[in-house]
C-alpha cells in the first residue's frame, strides 16, 4: 500500500473504497457551534473543557471538574484516560501551574501519560482558570 494514496486490489489498482479509509464520524453533545466529543475511526477528540459548577472558584476544583466532565466524555465514546494521545491545557496564570498539576498529577493514568502543553491564555470568561483538550485512543 501506497502511504496516503489508498488501498491497491489484487490486479494493482487504487480502491479508495476499501472498508479501512470509509471510516465513519460520530459526534456527541453536538451543537450549533461544536460538539463536545467527536470520534473518527479509533481516534476520540474532545473539546476544550472547562468547569461549569466550580466555575469561578480554585484552580484545584475546576481541574477537578473537568477531569471529571472529560472521563465522562472518554466513556460516552468508549474509552478512558489510560488511552490519552495528546493534552492540551490553558490556565490563566502560570502561578498556578502547580496547584493545577497536583490535580492532574493524581488523576493521570500512571505509565499512560500523553504528549502535553500548557499554555498561559486569556479563556472565554473570566471565571474560568482552567480548560483542558484532550485525543484519545479508542
Amino acid at each position: 500500500m501506497e502511504a496516503g494514496l489508498g488501498a491497491h486490489d489484487t490486479l494493482g489498482n487504487l480502491s479508495y473504497f476499501q472498508p479501512e479509509y470509509l471510516m465513519s464520524i460520530q459526534r456527541f453533545e453536538t451543537g450549533p457551534r461544536m460538539s463536545q466529543a467527536v470520534v473518527h475511526g479509533n481516534t476520540v477528540y474532545l473539546a476544550g473543557v472547562v468547569a461549569n459548577k466550580a466555575k469561578g472558584k480554585s484552580v484545584t476544583e475546576q481541574t477537578q471538574e473537568i477531569l471529571s466532565i472529560i472521563d465522562g466524555h472518554l466513556a460516552k465514546a468508549g474509552t478512558d484516560k489510560s488511552k490519552l494521545l495528546s493534552t492540551n491545557i490553558y490556565i490563566t496564570d502560570m502561578k498556578n501551574f502547580a496547584e493545577m498539576n497536583a490535580v492532574w498529577d493524581k488523576w493521570v493514568s500512571p505509565g499512560n501519560t500523553p504528549a502535553r502543553a500548557t499554555v498561559e491564555a486569556k479563556l472565554a470568561a473570566a471565571d474560568y482558570l482552567v480548560e483542558i483538550m484532550v485525543v484519545a485512543a479508542k
